[in-house]
């Protein structure tokens, strides 16, 4: 999986919460200094104040439509995707720290609805990269979109801009850009170290360059005892041309982790994405076939890559994620129909770990892949090693990913797939996890809801605590990211901000890492629920509401009956999912019949209509059998 850099400012987030009931964390969080603004572009001087063309198109002041004020800078005339407006900042954005970078976008008069995006290019001795600060984000020409997103540079640089684009030539306009950042909040020192309580197995990071800087860099050492490069690894970044290999990407990350004494994790030597073309193209230009020619030549790419880049690191990297992804259940035979097996067959597979054994031989080979939980993935896995391993290829350990989310999969179907491959006396390794606060792809938050945060710790207290378990088996935990504020969740599989690690966007501690460190913290004694009671919508004289109660204790909850009294007259007039009774202020909800039961760290939601008068003020207390829920 890829690492991407798109978040939504905590301070817009804040400035927008709902009114939300929510839960008191074990640790109180910092406030967050004032953002400061380095960069602002409006365009009410009928100039581009310093914006220009990347290509060919027309970059220039307009008046025909804005976001605010009166002047836009329109962009026309483009006959390539990649033209759009640049701006320059390299005297103005410093290495190390995150900025916010947010712009408003709107296509031209006419144009059909289309994707945008904003990038930066630079450049270090003349060499060009690219890093997307927000993924492609629907627009019209309609109205506004705001594209906002966080970035931090992490290398020295002698050229830098910003850019914006679409995913067609269409002719389109911005406006209000600003680039800010807020000072850095100092990492919480009066906490444990999840190195130091976690001792059963090493506990990783997938990082950036960015989570080597600064205050990134202080957690990351503090907390962690190995890393994985999210993407410095990849083919893409070690071999871009045939027989060019590069490890300015990596380089850094290896000389942070040797002086931080930590260990790395060496992802991924093959892969069917982030490979370029010409590694599937053939003598001939053309893209390769099943031919015996086409598959000595991929074979023999393969093997020169893996001999080149596991040899440059040799001891320094004591596991390598070998293959990765190669199972599709769907499939008969449970193998991925990538270009790799079109080709090859298995024999890539083959070929791989045997070139990694010869040229890292201390090191760990491991065989990666993610949905493992899944009992038709899972098999198809197991059956593949298995098969391989009879043949004399040495594949060491199995690795599951493990992106999960606060519902799924139950702990019963985790520990299925671990004990699925004890028999073969492998390792196994939790390679990429983080648990989503999302259900589904149709589920959009502004802000964390508590109650998706709670459940959240309450899944990374039981997977740690199934981890252990099985400790004799599982020989590293790794999650896929450091904090909130960089995690690939942010665009994947839509665009909205997820929340899936243990410390936020200010990274702070949150309920999830308590729920690893100490899990008796998540709860104030004695309450076994927790409930979010939000207004969803208001209009004159009426409102619909929403209350979710979580179940935060360590036993099922039956048959619930939740209570509270509105402060402010309200009336409930019809109400779902529940059955309700109000005498007075007192409300009453209590379970449906599909609903009685919420297990440890689950949930249930009921809504209603109900009507007010003058002020509509939230409840500030709810109970559970008479028992005092934390809200």
């Amino acid at each position: 999986m890829r690492l991407t850099r798109i978040s939504v400012a905590a301070l817009t987030l804040l400035a927008t919460l709902p009114a939300t009931v929510v839960v008191a964390g074990p640790a109180a969080a910092a406030v967050d200094p004032a953002p400061v603004t380095v960069v602002t572009s409006d365009f009410e001087d009928s100039t581009t104040q310093g914006w220009s063309a990347r290509g060919g198109e027309t970059v220039a002041a307009s008046d025909v439509v804005a976001h605010g004020g009166d002047g836009s800078l329109a962009v026309t005339g483009r006959t390539a995707t990649w033209e759009g407006p640049s701006l320059d900042l390299l005297d103005v954005v410093e290495k190390g720290t995150q900025y916010t970078f947010t712009v408003w976008v709107r296509l031209a008069a006419g144009t059909p609805a289309d994707d945008a995006r904003l990038s930066v290019e630079r450049r270090t001795d003349g060499t060009a990269s690219y890093d997307q600060v927000v993924g492609n984000t629907a627009v019209t020409a309609d109205g506004w979109t705001s594209l906002s997103g966080r970035y931090t540079l992490a290398t020295d640089v002698d050229f830098l801009r910003v850019y914006a684009e679409t995913t067609t030539t269409a002719s389109f306009h911005v406006d209000d850009f600003v680039v800010s950042y807020v000072p850095a909040l100092p990492i919480q020192t009066d906490i444990p170290r999840i190195r130091d309580v976690v001792t059963e197995f090493p506990v990783g990071a997938a990082i950036t360059a960015a989570e080597t800087l600064g205050v990134h860099g202080e957690l990351l050492a503090r907390h962690f005892t190995s890393v994985t490069p999210g993407n410095a690894l990849k083919w893409d970044a070690t071999e871009p041309a045939e027989n060019s290999f590069t490890y300015a990407q990596a380089d850094p990350l290896l000389a942070y982790a040797k002086a931080h004494g930590l260990a790395v994790r060496g992802h991924t030597l093959v892969w069917h994405n982030q490979t370029p073309a010409w590694v599937f193209t053939g003598a001939d230009g053309e893209p390769m076939t099943a031919t015996a020619a086409d598959k000595a030549l991929l074979l023999s790419r393969l093997e020169n890559h893996i001999r080149n880049v596991a040899a440059h690191y040799g001891d320094d990297i004591a596991t390598w994620d070998v293959v990765n992804e190669v199972i599709d259940e769907s499939q008969a035979d449970g193998m991925r129909r990538s270009t790799w097996y079109e080709i090859t067959g298995l024999d890539y597979i083959r070929t791989a770990f045997r070139v990694a054994r010869e040229v890292a031989p201390q090191a760990t080979l491991i065989i990666n892949d993610y949905n493992t939980n899944v009992p038709a993935k899972r098999d198809a896995l197991y059956d593949l090693v298995a098969q391989l391993r009879g043949e004399g290829v040495p594949i060491d350990g199995v690795g599951h990913q493990m992106h999960v989310n606060v519902g799924w999969p139950t702990i019963a179907e985790t520990e299925a797939m671990l004990r699925k491959f004890v028999p073969l006396g492998i390792e196994q390794q939790i390679t990429e996890l983080d648990v989503s606060i999302y259900r589904d792809s149709t589920e959009t938050f502004e802000v964390p809801p508590a109650d998706r945060l709670l459940a959240q710790a309450y899944a990374y207290r039981d997977l740690f605590a199934l981890f252990r378990r099985y400790a004799a088996d599982i020989t590293s935990v790794t999650l896929w990211g450091l904090a909130d504020d960089n995690t690939w969740l942010d665009t994947f599989p839509v665009t909205r901000k997820d929340a899936p690690l243990l410390f936020d966007t200010r990274l702070q501690a949150k309920q999830a890492y308590w729920g690893v460190v100490d899990p008796s913290r998540l709860t104030p004694a004695g309450a076994p629920c927790s409930v979010a009671y939000r207004v969803t919508g208001s209009w004159p004289g009426g409102f619909q509401g929403d209350v979710r109660l979580t179940n935060t204790g360590t036993t099922p909850l039956t048959g619930w009956a939740l209570a509270w009294s509105f402060p402010s007259g309200q009336r409930i007039t019809q109400a779902w999912n529940t059955t309700y009774r109000q005498t007075g202020a007192d409300v009453t909800l209590t379970n449906a019949a599909w609903n009685a039961t919420i297990a440890p760290g689950g949930s249930v939601s009921a809504g209603f209509l109900g009507t007010w008068t003058g002020t509509n003020v939230a409840p500030d207390s709810f109970t559970l059998g008479g028992t005092t829920c934390a809200g």
